[in-house]
């Protein structure tokens, strides 16, 4: 696996929950390329429940659709934004998990749109939570323009 480098980071207004290094409550996730998926590992703790001991279902649904936009971001080489997405909720995933796993990866794509299909593990490996996302792909003009995308490469 190889690490992906952050387009943005360092970038003057940057701020996003998932990915954002500098975001005071964010989830400060890290991506690498795995083949044709895209992974990342996050820590819950108990300041993201929804019920005892048990991570909200909103906050899995962030996580999914985070990945999701970094599938964009790293296999396409633009932005995009999501479309729709259709979450399911297989099992509960506890906060006191040590490690959840997210990897996502193309599924199709028609024009501008794109499928993606993520998965969210505990720490043994068992998928909790999938989610499809369709997200709308930015042409790479209007991506370097306006969301001042140039390229999204991995760590040697």
């Amino acid at each position: 696996m190889k690490k992906i480098i952050n387009p943005w980071e360092g970038m003057s207004g940057y701020n996003c929950i998932g990915c954002s290094p500098d975001h005071p409550f964010g989830f400060h996730l890290h991506f690498y390329e795995d083949g044709e998926d895209i992974v990342s590992q996050w820590q819950p703790t108990a300041d993201f429940q929804g019920w005892v001991n048990t991570l909200h279902g909103g906050i899995q649904a962030l996580l999914l659709d985070e990945i999701c936009g970094w599938v964009v971001t790293r296999k396409l080489q633009t932005a995009g934004v999501t479309s729709r997405m259709e979450t399911r909720y297989k099992r509960p995933i506890s906060t006191l998990e040590p490690m959840l796993t997210l990897r996502a990866h193309v599924v199709e794509q028609k024009r501008s749109f794109v499928t993606i299909s993520a998965t969210l593990s505990d720490s043994s490996g068992i998928v909790c939570t999938e989610a499809t996302c369709v997200y709308f792909v930015f042409p790479k003009e209007k991506a370097e323009k306006e969301m001042h995308f140039k390229e999204c490469r991995v760590e040697e």
